[in-house]
């Protein structure tokens, strides 16, 4: 019967995860992340309802400038809504959150 071994992983990848979660553990962590949040709901917004998935155009200069545009056009919105004072959305929570009650204060 052959027996199973065990092997150390000393490849890059395995460095990169390594060292991502030596950052991930740093102080100023959450700042970062927040900050990505932020770049992923715009990404999520520009996807969603101005449809930059996909490009009407073939070239990479034409979709460049189709993304431009479509970057103005959110902005412009964004610009609307709170000349408008077109409260943000709240964060959406999971159905399995909101039956957690409140913690007492």
């Amino acid at each position: 019967m052959k027996r199973r071994g065990i092997k150390l992983r000393a490849d890059a990848p395995y460095q990169a995860l390594q060292a991502a979660r030596a950052r991930d553990s740093q102080a100023d962590w959450p700042l970062l992340y927040n900050q990505r949040a932020g770049i992923e709901g715009t990404l999520s917004r520009g996807i969603r309802g101005f449809g930059m998935r996909r490009s009407r155009y073939m070239g990479l200069a034409k979709t460049h400038l189709q993304h431009v545009f479509i970057a103005a056009a959110m902005n412009l919105s964004r610009i609307i809504n709170w000349v408008n004072e077109v409260p943000l959305a709240q964060t959406r929570q999971a159905a399995f959150q909101l039956l957690n009650p409140p913690a007492m204060a």
